[in-house]
């Protein structure tokens, strides 16, 4: 096993997570992690303020972010790790992939009002930290608040995914598009929760091919949404195509996550963790001598 408590996918108010960047960073911190990297979907102002948290209680420290990219008709995140996040051109990247978010949240609350639920669309921004980045989470919030479901996985089983009221699909960057703008700016593109896409056999091949093709490097094995079955046919998968395995939580906020900060399983020691290879591009604390 790979001892390091490593939490690579998390993410904070500025995209949508509960807990501001600084909360998070404690959290983490209180939790055990050692390596930590905050990966806001589409956005990345959060960085600094976690880096500085992180770096400030001795925490290690990953750039990150998680980019939202549509491929075969799917919704697929890939996650950047240890980047320049002062980098311009993947800042203008994420800023045309933000600017679709307002008129699809607006199409998904006239498909809940189509259902007899009223003013989602309104009801969602209370839950917004930024306004750009109004997602399917923020909404659901909203319909638990409201009493309409009991908690965020009954609205995703009832609302917002496809074949269900409030789906709306959004096409957003290219994979192409996101893995050279990670690459570009000195980071590792990494494919999220693999075992959430609703995918074949034939199509989650070509979406790792693919990914490889564009220079992309690593895949998330041990991840708050897989199950004990997947983690080890991912753990097969990093070891068949010689990718980069990764470790996250996908940690949202507290009471809302299935997985607290740094509780996922280690990584099998049979595979080569992204961090690893970032090594030269991992901010760690300065220590100070007395």
């Amino acid at each position: 096993m790979h001892l390091i408590n490593a939490d690579l996918h998390s993410h904070s108010c500025v995209s949508d997570g509960t807990l501001e960047p600084e909360a998070l960073a404690r959290r983490a911190h209180a939790q055990g992690v050692e390596l930590w990297s905050l990966t806001d979907h589409d956005e990345i102002s959060g960085q600094r303020r976690a880096r500085d948290t992180a770096l400030a209680l001795g925490m290690d420290y990953l750039s990150g972010v998680e980019i939202s990219v549509t491929f075969a008709h799917e919704t697929v995140h890939i996650v950047g790790l240890g980047f320049d996040a002062d980098d311009a051109a993947i800042e203008a990247g994420l800023a045309a992939t933000r600017g679709g978010r307002r008129q699809r949240a607006l199409e998904m609350a006239q498909g809940l009002a189509q259902v007899g639920i009223a003013g989602a669309f309104d009801g969602a921004l209370r839950y917004v930290g930024n306004p750009d980045l109004i997602s399917r989470t923020h909404f659901a919030r909203f319909l638990v608040d409201s009493g309409v479901c009991s908690d965020t996985h009954a609205v995703f089983r009832h609302y917002l995914t496809p074949g269900h009221p409030g789906y709306v699909e959004h096409r957003w960057a290219g994979l192409g598009d996101a893995v050279r703008w990670i690459a570009d700016a000195g980071g590792i593109a990494v494919i999220a929760h693999p075992g959430r896409y609703r995918f074949t056999a034939t199509e989650e091949y070509a979406l790792i091919t693919e990914f490889i093709a564009h220079g992309g490097r690593g895949i998330e094995v041990m991840t708050g949404s897989h199950s004990a079955a997947e983690q080890l046919r991912y753990a097969d998968t990093a070891l068949e195509f010689d990718l980069l395995a990764s470790r996250g939580s996908d940690f949202h906020g507290p009471g809302e996550s299935r997985t607290e900060l740094g509780a996922v399983p280690d990584l099998p020691g049979r595979l080569t963790p992204v961090w690893e290879a970032l090594a030269d591009r991992i901010q760690r604390p300065i220590l100070v001598s007395t």
